[in-house]
This record gives C-alpha cells, sequence and structure tokens, in this order.
C-alpha cells in the first residue's frame, strides 16, 4: 500500500488579516521577523508560501536560528505577570 502525501487546502494567512483591534507599533516591529539574512526557507512547506517570513523558515524556534533569544524575549513579552 504507497502512502499518499497530503497537502493543507488552506493558504497561508496574511500578515494583518484578523486583527479585531490594530495595535500601535512601530513600521520598525512590522517587519522586525521579515526577510533576514539568514532567512532559509522550509522545503516541507508548500513554495507559494516562501513569503521570507521567520515563521516559514528552516531555523525557525530551533537551536540553528541565530535570532533564537529575540524570539523567546518577543514570547515573554506576551505572558501573563
Amino acid at each position: 500500500m504507497k502512502s499518499t502525501f497530503r497537502s493543507p487546502v488552506h493558504t497561508p494567512l496574511s500578515r494583518g488579516t484578523f486583527d479585531p483591534e490594530p495595535e500601535e507599533t512601530d513600521e520598525n516591529d512590522e517587519d522586525r521577523f521579515v526577510n533576514r539574512p539568514c532567512y532559509e526557507f522550509n522545503r516541507q512547506l508548500l513554495p507559494a508560501w516562501d513569503d521570507k517570513h521567520c515563521s516559514h523558515c528552516r531555523h525557525y524556534l530551533t537551536a540553528r536560528c541565530p535570532h533564537i533569544d529575540e524570539f523567546l524575549d518577543d514570547v515573554e513579552d506576551l505572558s501573563p505577570e
């Protein structure tokens, strides 16, 4: 029996498509995790998802990511006190 490759039928969400209450952010903050020189597309995703966002990078949230501390700091900012 051969297994088949299953791919999601939904498209990747664009940043900001669902934002009921937009927060005030700096322009630099908005582009903070986009198009970094270390970006390497995760080839397990569909090629159409290659939008240069860190969340689609092969190194995203791994020890190989040179900016892992920055991601963890960003998550800590969201945690309740």
